[in-house]
C-alpha cells in the first residue's frame, strides 16, 4: 500500500474530511490530485479504480502542461506559454547555423580527384606489365608433366545414377482381423 494511501485511510478513520482537485485533460481524461503542484500524486480517475499517470507531458484543457517524470508523481506545472518560447529559442538556433556552398574551384578538384580514381579502377586503361608480356615457351615442359597434365584430376562423376527401391513386406497372420496399424502397414508396402 502507498503513503498515500494510508494517509487517505487514516484520515478517513479520524474523521477528516478530504478533498481532491479534479481537472481535465483536452481528450476529456479526469485526473486527481491532493494539489496539482509539485511533488504531489496524480492519478487517472477511472469507474473501478484510480491508476497512476505515467510518465511524459500532458495538456490540461485550461492549456497548462503537466509534466510527469516519475509514476504517478507531478514534477512541475506549467503554462503553454513557457513551452511556446523554448520552442522558439530552439527555432532561432536552428536558423542561425550557415550552409556553406562548395566554390567552383573545390568543385573542379574534386571532379579531378574522382577522374584520378577511376583511372586507377578501370582495367582496359591499364597497359598490361612488362612481366606479364613475356611469352612462356610450352616446349620446354618436361614429359612427366606433361604427362601428369594430361590425366585427368579427378574420376569424372556419374550425374544419372540410378536409383534402387528396396521394398520391405511385413507378413500378416491370414487368419486374424486386420488392425488400422496393419492396415498401415499394408498400404505401405504397395508405395
Amino acid at each position: 500500500m502507498k503513503p498515500s494511501e494510508m494517509l487517505s485511510q487514516v484520515k478517513t478513520l479520524l474523521g477528516v474530511e478530504v478533498k481532491l482537485e479534479q481537472m481535465k485533460l483536452e481528450n476529456g481524461t479526469v485526473l486527481e490530485a491532493d494539489a496539482f503542484a509539485g511533488g504531489n500524486e496524480v492519478f487517472i480517475v477511472t469507474e473501478d479504480e484510480k491508476v497512476a499517470l505515467p510518465i511524459g507531458e500532458y495538456v490540461l484543457e485550461d492549456g497548462q502542461i503537466l509534466v510527469v517524470e516519475e509514476e504517478g508523481v507531478i514534477k512541475e506545472m506549467k503554462s503553454e506559454n513557457e513551452e511556446s518560447e523554448e520552442v522558439e529559442v530552439e527555432a532561432e538556433e536552428e536558423e542561425k547555423e550557415e550552409v556553406i556552398y562548395a566554390t567552383k574551384e573545390e568543385l573542379e578538384e574534386v571532379k579531378s580527384i574522382v577522374e584520378e580514381i577511376k583511372s586507377m579502377l578501370d582495367p582496359k586503361e591499364e597497359e598490361p606489365k612488362e612481366e606479364l608480356k613475356e611469352e612462356v615457351d610450352l616446349s620446354a615442359i618436361p614429359k612427366e608433366v606433361s604427362e601428369e597434365l594430361s590425366q585427368p584430376a579427378a574420376e569424372p562423376i556419374n550425374t544419372n545414377a540410378e536409383v534402387t527401391k528396396t521394398q520391405v513386406k511385413f507378413n500378416i497372420a491370414s487368419k486374424r482381423k486386420m488392425s488400422t496399424l496393419d492396415r498401415v502397414m499394408s498400404k505401405m508396402n504397395k508405395l
